[in-house]
C-alpha cells in the first residue's frame, strides 16, 4: 500500500516527510472490537466503527471514535462506509437479527468486501471452532478442519469467501481461541455463587486474554501479513483447572461440576477437546504476550469483581 506523505516543518526549518495516520474501520464494534477501535484511536489512527445502536453510536462519538450505524445484512446502510487503509471484521451472530446464521455471516461479508477497496489491509476475526478434533491432539493453521458446530461451519465458509473474493489483496484471518478479560470469564459468577457447573472436569480449554488479542490484529495491520493465523496463548489447560483457579484467586468455594444437560449448546462445546499450537502467531505477530497463561490473565480479569 503506498502510505501518502505529508510535508512537515521540523524545529531546524529542515523539511522532512512524516506519514499520514491510518484510518482504521472497525466492523462489528463488540468486546474485541470496540478494545481495537480505542488502542487504535491512542495511537493516533482516525477510527470509524459500526454499530447497529444509535445509543452505542453516541457512546463510540464520545470516545473520539467516527460511529456508522450500519448492518451488513442492509446494503443500504453500507453506502456510507468510509474509504480506509485498515479493516477489522469482527461481527458476532445475532439471532435477533432475522437472518439465519450463513446468510448473516457469509451474505454480509460478501456484501461488505464488494465495497472494500484492493488496497486496504482487512483482518478477519475466526475461531478456532473450525477444529473439530476431540482427543485433545495439538492443531494449528495445518490441521484439517471438519467442524461439526454451525458456528465452525459457518466460519469456514466466510474464510473461503474472503480468500476468494480478495485473491491478491492483504487479507488476514485470526482463529481465535476463547477471548476473556475484564468483564468477561465464563462461569465466574457460577462459580463466586458455589452453583455446579454443567461442564465436564477434563478436556482441554484454549484462551486468549482480549489484551493480547488487540496486539494480534495491530501486528497483522502493521506487518502487512496476508495469510491465517490461529490465535491463543501459551498455555492450553484442561477446564477444571481454570475454574479451581478463579475460586482460588476470589476465595470461593471449590467448584463442583455436573454433566452437560440436553441443550445442544453447552453439550457441544464440552465435546471439544484439543490444544492450540500459536508458534506461527508468536513467530509472525507478537512473539510476547502480556497474559502467555490464564493465571496471570485471571488476575487482571478477576480484579473488578473481587
Amino acid at each position: 500500500m503506498t502510505v501518502e506523505k505529508i510535508p512537515t516543518q521540523s524545529p531546524t526549518g529542515s523539511t522532512f516527510r512524516a506519514e499520514k495516520a491510518p484510518r482504521v474501520l472497525v466492523f462489528g464494534c463488540g468486546y474485541l472490537g470496540s478494545r481495537v477501535a480505542i488502542a487504535c484511536r491512542n495511537a493516533g489512527d482516525e477510527v470509524f466503527a459500526t454499530t447497529r445502536s444509535e445509543e452505542k453510536a453516541k457512546c463510540l462519538f464520545s470516545q473520539g471514535i467516527v460511529p456508522i450505524v450500519a448492518d451488513w445484512s442492509d446494503s443500504r446502510t453500507l453506502r456510507r462506509l468510509p474509504k480506509v487503509d485498515r479493516l477489522l471484521v469482527a461481527v458476532s451472530y445475532d439471532h435477533r437479527g432475522g437472518s439465519d446464521r450463513y446468510e448473516s455471516q457469509v451474505g454480509g461479508l460478501q456484501r461488505l468486501l464488494r465495497l472494500v477497496g484492493p488496497e486496504t489491509r482487512v483482518c478477519y476475526i475466526s475461531t478456532t471452532g473450525v477444529y473439530h478434533q476431540t482427543d485433545g491432539s495439538w492443531v494449528d493453521e495445518s490441521s484439517p478442519t471438519r467442524p461439526t458446530r454451525e458456528g465452525g461451519r459457518v466460519h469456514l465458509d466466510a474464510e473461503s469467501l474472503l480468500w476468494r473474493m480478495r485473491p491478491q489483496a492483504p487479507s488476514t484471518i485470526l482463529r481465535l481461541a476463547g477471548i476473556y478479560g475484564p468483564g468477561r470469564i465464563p462461569r465466574a459468577a457460577d462459580v463466586i455463587a458455589g452453583r455446579p457447573l454443567e461442564s465436564p472436569e477434563h478436556g482441554y480449554l484454549n484462551l486468549i486474554h482480549v489484551d493480547d488479542a488487540v496486539q494480534v490484529v495491530r501486528a497483522c495491520w502493521e506487518k502487512n501479513c496476508s495469510r491465517m493465523y490461529v490465535v491463543a496463548d501459551d498455555q492450553p489447560l484442561a477446564r477444571g483447572d481454570f475454574y479451581r483457579e478463579i475460586a482460588r484467586q476470589t476465595r470461593s468455594p471449590q467448584p463442583t461440576f455436573v454433566a452437560p444437560g440436553p441443550h445442544p449448546a453447552p453439550r457441544s462445546r464440552s465435546e471439544s477437546n484439543k490444544r492450540i499450537w500459536n508458534r506461527r502467531m508468536k513467530r509472525d505477530l507478537v512473539s510476547q504476550l502480556q497474559f502467555p497463561t490464564y493465571r496471570q490473565g485471571l488476575v487482571n480479569s478477576l480484579l473488578p469483581i473481587q
